[in-house]
Protein backbone atom coordinates (compact mmCIF):
# COMPACT_ATOMS: atom_id res chain seq x y z
CA UNK A 1 0.00 0.00 0.00
CA UNK A 2 1.54 3.05 -1.15
CA UNK A 3 2.46 5.37 1.85
CA UNK A 4 3.35 9.71 1.86
CA UNK A 5 4.38 11.40 5.02
CA UNK A 6 3.44 14.86 5.56
CA UNK A 7 5.93 15.78 8.89
CA UNK A 8 4.46 13.43 11.50
CA UNK A 9 1.56 12.52 9.45
CA UNK A 10 1.14 9.15 7.43
CA UNK A 11 -1.44 8.65 4.53
CA UNK A 12 -1.51 5.16 2.63
CA UNK A 13 -4.15 4.12 0.10
CA UNK A 14 -5.53 0.58 1.38
CA UNK A 15 -7.81 -1.42 -0.82
CA UNK A 16 -9.67 0.22 -3.68
CA UNK A 17 -11.71 2.72 -2.01
CA UNK A 18 -10.06 3.67 1.47
CA UNK A 19 -7.80 6.18 2.50
CA UNK A 20 -5.77 5.59 6.01
CA UNK A 21 -4.03 8.33 7.95
CA UNK A 22 -2.24 8.01 11.25
CA UNK A 23 -0.82 10.27 13.32
CA UNK A 24 0.27 10.33 17.55
CA UNK A 25 0.26 12.75 19.89
CA UNK A 26 1.64 13.22 23.25
CA UNK A 27 -1.79 13.29 25.36
CA UNK A 28 -4.08 10.41 27.34
CA UNK A 29 -6.62 9.36 24.40
CA UNK A 30 -9.44 11.03 26.71
CA UNK A 31 -8.05 14.99 25.61
CA UNK A 32 -7.69 14.06 22.09
CA UNK A 33 -11.27 12.44 21.93
CA UNK A 34 -12.74 15.77 23.80
CA UNK A 35 -10.75 17.91 21.26
CA UNK A 36 -12.36 15.90 18.46
CA UNK A 37 -16.06 16.32 19.71
CA UNK A 38 -16.07 19.19 21.61
CA UNK A 39 -17.01 22.14 19.12
CA UNK A 40 -15.22 25.01 21.44
CA UNK A 41 -12.42 22.72 20.74
CA UNK A 42 -12.50 21.25 17.26
CA UNK A 43 -13.03 24.77 16.19
CA UNK A 44 -9.97 25.83 17.32
CA UNK A 45 -8.03 23.38 15.58
CA UNK A 46 -9.71 21.55 12.11
CA UNK A 47 -9.18 24.66 10.23
CA UNK A 48 -6.61 23.15 7.26
CA UNK A 49 -4.33 24.98 5.29
CA UNK A 50 -3.01 28.65 6.48
CA UNK A 51 -5.85 31.68 5.75
CA UNK A 52 -9.16 28.92 6.51
CA UNK A 53 -11.14 29.17 10.02
CA UNK A 54 -13.98 26.95 11.08
CA UNK A 55 -16.67 29.49 11.64
CA UNK A 56 -19.57 26.80 12.56
CA UNK A 57 -19.23 23.99 14.30
CA UNK A 58 -21.89 21.76 15.27
CA UNK A 59 -22.41 18.37 17.03
CA UNK A 60 -24.58 16.15 18.36
CA UNK A 61 -22.56 13.36 19.12
CA UNK A 62 -24.73 10.03 19.04
CA UNK A 63 -25.56 7.61 16.61
CA UNK A 64 -27.94 9.13 14.15
CA UNK A 65 -27.02 12.57 15.91
CA UNK A 66 -25.69 15.10 12.97
CA UNK A 67 -22.76 16.48 13.35
CA UNK A 68 -21.95 20.40 10.87
CA UNK A 69 -19.05 22.32 9.94
CA UNK A 70 -18.11 25.71 8.02
CA UNK A 71 -15.27 27.33 7.39
CA UNK A 72 -14.19 30.67 5.76
CA UNK A 73 -11.19 31.71 4.20
CA UNK A 74 -9.58 35.14 4.32
CA UNK A 75 -10.39 35.95 0.70
CA UNK A 76 -14.01 35.07 1.80
CA UNK A 77 -14.71 31.74 -0.13
CA UNK A 78 -16.37 29.47 1.86
CA UNK A 79 -16.70 25.33 2.27
CA UNK A 80 -19.02 23.47 4.76
CA UNK A 81 -19.73 19.63 4.89
CA UNK A 82 -21.42 17.51 7.56
CA UNK A 83 -23.04 14.08 8.41
CA UNK A 84 -24.08 11.65 10.51
CA UNK A 85 -22.66 9.46 13.72
CA UNK A 86 -22.76 5.78 12.54
CA UNK A 87 -21.24 4.78 16.12
CA UNK A 88 -19.99 6.65 18.88
CA UNK A 89 -17.61 4.85 21.55
CA UNK A 90 -16.45 7.45 24.05
CA UNK A 91 -12.54 7.93 23.65
CA UNK A 92 -12.32 4.96 21.21
CA UNK A 93 -13.60 5.04 18.25
CA UNK A 94 -16.42 7.27 15.79
CA UNK A 95 -17.42 6.59 12.90
CA UNK A 96 -19.16 9.10 10.55
CA UNK A 97 -20.81 9.60 7.21
CA UNK A 98 -19.18 12.97 5.26
CA UNK A 99 -20.76 15.16 2.71
CA UNK A 100 -19.15 17.95 1.45
CA UNK A 101 -21.54 20.87 0.63
CA UNK A 102 -19.95 21.66 -2.89
CA UNK A 103 -18.59 18.10 -3.47
CA UNK A 104 -14.48 17.94 -4.70
CA UNK A 105 -15.14 14.49 -5.10
CA UNK A 106 -18.24 12.39 -6.59
CA UNK A 107 -20.34 10.82 -3.75
CA UNK A 108 -19.74 10.59 -0.17
CA UNK A 109 -17.43 8.81 2.46
CA UNK A 110 -17.62 6.92 5.77
CA UNK A 111 -14.74 8.40 8.06
CA UNK A 112 -14.10 5.82 11.17
CA UNK A 113 -11.42 7.23 13.46
CA UNK A 114 -9.69 5.08 16.00
CA UNK A 115 -8.19 6.00 19.44
CA UNK A 116 -5.31 3.92 20.84
CA UNK A 117 -3.28 4.68 23.57
CA UNK A 118 0.24 3.63 25.17
CA UNK A 119 2.44 5.22 27.77
CA UNK A 120 0.56 8.24 27.89
CA UNK A 121 0.40 8.41 23.59
CA UNK A 122 -2.18 8.28 21.48
CA UNK A 123 -2.14 6.82 18.37
CA UNK A 124 -5.12 8.29 15.88
CA UNK A 125 -6.25 6.63 13.11
CA UNK A 126 -8.83 8.01 10.31
CA UNK A 127 -9.74 5.56 7.62
CA UNK A 128 -11.83 7.07 4.63
CA UNK A 129 -14.03 4.97 2.88
CA UNK A 130 -15.26 6.19 -0.59
CA UNK A 131 -17.48 5.15 -3.27
CA UNK A 132 -15.03 4.04 -5.29
CA UNK A 133 -11.62 3.45 -6.23
CA UNK A 134 -11.73 6.48 -8.93
CA UNK A 135 -12.99 9.23 -5.86
CA UNK A 136 -10.19 7.66 -3.45
CA UNK A 137 -7.69 8.59 -6.42
CA UNK A 138 -8.93 11.77 -6.85
CA UNK A 139 -8.83 12.72 -3.25
CA UNK A 140 -5.30 11.20 -2.78
CA UNK A 141 -3.82 13.90 -6.11
CA UNK A 142 -5.47 16.90 -4.21
CA UNK A 143 -3.88 18.97 -1.65
CA UNK A 144 -5.87 17.20 1.70
CA UNK A 145 -3.12 15.62 2.96
CA UNK A 146 -1.40 18.92 3.80
CA UNK A 147 -4.88 20.65 5.22
CA UNK A 148 -5.37 17.33 7.34
CA UNK A 149 -1.31 17.32 7.99
CA UNK A 150 -1.81 21.44 9.29
CA UNK A 151 -5.02 21.04 11.20
CA UNK A 152 -3.07 17.61 12.84
CA UNK A 153 -0.24 20.38 13.68
CA UNK A 154 -2.91 22.98 15.32
CA UNK A 155 -4.26 19.75 17.49
CA UNK A 156 -0.88 19.03 18.77
CA UNK A 157 -0.23 22.51 19.91
CA UNK A 158 -3.74 22.08 21.39
CA UNK A 159 -3.25 19.15 23.39
CA UNK A 160 0.02 20.54 24.89
CA UNK A 161 -1.92 23.35 26.56
CA UNK A 162 -4.30 21.18 28.46
CA UNK A 163 -7.05 23.30 26.42
CA UNK A 164 -5.88 26.45 28.37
Amino acid sequence: MPTNETGKLKVAARGDREVVMTREFQAPRKLVFDAWTKPELLSRWLAGPSGWTMTVCTIDLKVGGAYRYEWTHDNGQKMGMGGVYREVIPHERISATEQFDEAWYPGSAVVTTVLTEKNGITTVESTVTYSSQETRDTVLRSPMESGVAASYDRLEKLLETNFA
